[in-house]
This record gives C-alpha cells, structure tokens and sequence, in this order.
C-alpha cells in the first residue's frame, strides 16, 4: 500500500493522477492538493468507478510551508509528487524534511519574483560564473543533497521528458552504447495542431519565460549565451516532417553536463511556428511577457501573469489537437575505438493520449514519466537518497516502464545529424 498526494491539477497533474489510478495496486491512496480544490474534485469525480485508488482531495497553498506540513502530517504520504508551479519547489521539499516524505518536481526551481533582493544577488553571481542568463537553476535545490541522505528520502528532480526521460535517455546511452559520448543534441518537437492562432501547450506563464530567454550551449566543454531564437535549424522528425527548430537554454543541460563532463557540445532545440513566433515577439515588444510587477489602477499586476489568464488553458488543448511530438537525443561518440551515432527518442499522439486520458501529448509526456519515476521509488527499485536527476540513476527500470506506460522508446544507429 502507498500514499500518495499529489500537488497541482493541471494538465501534467491531470495526467499522472489518470496514470496513477491505473496502477492502482502500487498507487492505493493518493490524494490530490491545489488552491482551486473544484479542479481536484472534478476529476476525482471522472475517476469514480474507474480505479481501486482511494481519491482524496485538499486545498492547499503550495508556498505555504505550515499548510504543506499540516496536509502532509495529517495523509502521512510515502511520496509528494509536486506537478504545479516551480516557484514552490524549495517551500515544498523543505516541508517533505520535516515530514519524512520522498519528494518528486518535474521542473527546477526558479524564483517567482526575479527582483527579490536576496535571490538577485545569488543570480547576478551565477551569471558572471557560467555566462548565462536563465532563470531557472538547479543548485538551489542541489543543496538539499545532505539533508535528503540524513533522512533517508529520495528527491527527483526534472522527472518529466525534458527535463527527465531525456536525461535517462544520457545514462542508456552511456551504459548501453558507447565507452565515451563527445556530442548530444536534444530536439523537441511538437507537430499537433490546436486551432488557436496562439496558445501555448504548457503552463504559459514558464513556457514564454522560457522561450523569451536567451539560448545557452557548450562547444568545446564551455558555455556560450546568444540572443533569443538566434541559432536556427530544419529537422526532418520521424512521424512528423521537417520542422523548423531554434535553439533554447534547458535545464537538463546544466545537469547533464555536470555528470558527464566528458560532453564536449551539448545543445537543445525546440521546435516552433513563425506564427508562434511573431505572436510572441509582438507580445514582448508590448511588455507582456514580464514578470515585474506594475501599477495599474492602484493594483500590483504581473504583464505574463495577466497574459496568461487571457490565453486558453493548456489543459482545454487535449480535444482540439492533432498531430505528434518527437523528442529525443542524438549523440556522437566512441564505442571500443570506433566511432558511432545513435538516436533515442519517442513519438506520442496527441488524440490517442485524448482518448486515453483525456489530455494533449505535451502533457501526457510529462505526467507518464512522474508516475512512473514515483512507481520505481514506492516499489523500492529506486533507492539512492539524496537529492538527484534521472541520469544518476539506472536508467534500464525507467524506460522499462516508460515502454509499458504509453511512452515507447524508439533507436537507430543512422540519424540525420544536426550539425
């Protein structure tokens, strides 16, 4: 038996809670937290009949400490999978301590309000450090490795597809095909078709702060920052076509090449629209993507904040959307002496992700890996404690499950090469 709360009830949560009840020999009891409790009703309530999963649902104020604690003191769950905001990541794995509770994110923290004194000192350091200029950063969490081990608890950080699955993509490539990996590229593609002339297939608020930011790659074993959407390339996906690609700053890259050193080019692209990308310029050039605070009417209001309840929610995108993604890593390196290429990767459907959840591919590729990063840590396949990304660990049980759960894993030894 294992208890389990979730935090969050959008499109990720959503997914994950539907994947949970599946298993509901592994997930016996979870219950659901947000601030907007009639979301975690509504889909209890679509669940009724469906699951052996005993579904609970909370209110909660994922940035309040003494909330988190009092929720995780009173359900006692083995795991807290935290699928909402990346602001609250700090506040959360601080309360999971306290309570003696794994913790799991799908996303590295990044700070709410970017001009916070104390925060902006630490960040303006960072930047003269690596010459980067994201916002999201995974040291702050990283921090939490001694406390994690003295309490015998497992943090998971990033465990969705990218951040996450691609990752665990790095450690199989590591153990099962090559001696040594001199370059990888991470192309992320979404060919479904919503029908907005813009919406984006995430949370809006993380996604435009981070595709608004500036590019960051290693060449040679350093890192270099471009301008924003600067380095541009075609791509033609398995499934999907040729798409035009951009290069983006991700925050697997930080990890990854912390743990594999060895990397000498590491880069990360994500596919985009020129009609995507003109709505988003103009929206930047107007100051809606910014995430300070202004003065409208006496009231304190956040431009991206005030943008994003104008756009749809992604979680409506799943009965609109059509088409598929692809998303995975191509490397190059070395395998006894002899030079080699291999290409791993995944392509979901958006409709049979509907059909089967009731979601969007974006989603479910993100909501699929949690669950199943959760499963490995409750069934006691996943036992390192401490703080740590999917590529410390064994990578074979993940994309086992990943295999089994909806998300097969697809290689080849012939890519197209990026570069």
């Amino acid at each position: 038996m294992s208890r389990v709360i979730i935090i969050g009830c959008g499109g990720v949560a959503s997914v994950a809670i539907h994947k949970c009840c599946q298993l509901d020999d592994v997930f016996t009891d979870l219950c659901i937290a947000s601030r907007t409790v009639s979301k975690c009703d509504k889909i209890a309530k679509e669940l009724e009949g469906k699951t052996k999963t005993r579904i609970t649902t909370r209110a909660i104020d994922a940035g309040s400490f003494d909330e988190l604690v009092a929720l995780f003191k009173d359900y006692k769950p083995e795991i807290v999978m935290h699928l909402g905001m990346p602001y609250h990541n700090l506040t959360i794995m601080d309360a999971c301590l306290e309570c003696g509770c794994h913790y799991l994110d799908t996303a590295a923290y990044e700070p709410e309000d970017v001009l916070e004194p104390e925060w902006r000192k630490r960040y303006e350091a960072r930047v003269k450090e690596k010459g980067f200029t994201s916002y999201f950063d995974y040291s702050y969490q990283w921090e939490y490795m001694d406390k994690f081990k003295e309490k015998g608890l497992i943090a998971l950080l990033g465990c969705g597809f990218d951040p996450g699955v691609t990752q665990a993509y790095v450690a199989y490539a590591k153990k099962h095909e090559f001696d040594t990996i001199e370059t990888l590229d991470i192309l992320d593609c979404n060919g479904g078709d919503h029908g907005y002339p813009f919406a984006t297939n995430f949370n809006p608020e993380i996604n435009l702060r981070e595709v608004s930011s500036h590019g960051a790659y290693i060449e040679n074993g350093k890192w270099h920052e471009v301008l924003p959407m600067s380095i541009h390339k075609k791509y033609s996906f398995d499934g999907v076509g040729e798409k035009d690609m951009y290069l983006l700053h991700h925050e697997e890259l930080e990890s990854i090449t912390k743990n594999f050193p060895e990397i000498k080019r590491l880069k990360f692209y994500m596919t985009f629209g020129e009609s995507y990308l003109t709505h988003m310029r103009c929206l930047e050039n107007v100051g809606l993507l910014s995430t300070t605070p202004i003065d409208y009417e006496g009231q304190k209001i956040v431009p991206i904040q005030f943008l994003k309840a104008l756009l749809p929610d992604p979680s409506t995108l799943g009965p609109r959307t059509k088409g598929k993604t692809n998303i995975g890593c191509i490397f190059d390196g070395y395998k006894d002496g002899v030079r080699k290429q291999f290409y791993i990767y995944n392509v979901c459907d958006h409709e049979e992700a509907y059909r089967e959840v009731g979601s969007q591919a974006i989603s479910y590729t993100t909501g699929v890996p949690a669950m199943v990063g959760a499963m490995l840590v409750l069934k006691g396949v996943w036992t390192d404690t401490g703080v740590h990304t999917l590529e410390e660990l064994d990578p074979d049980p993940f994309i086992d499950g990943l295999n089994k759960y909806g998300l097969p894993t697809r290689t080849t030894n012939k890519p197209v090469m990026v570069e």
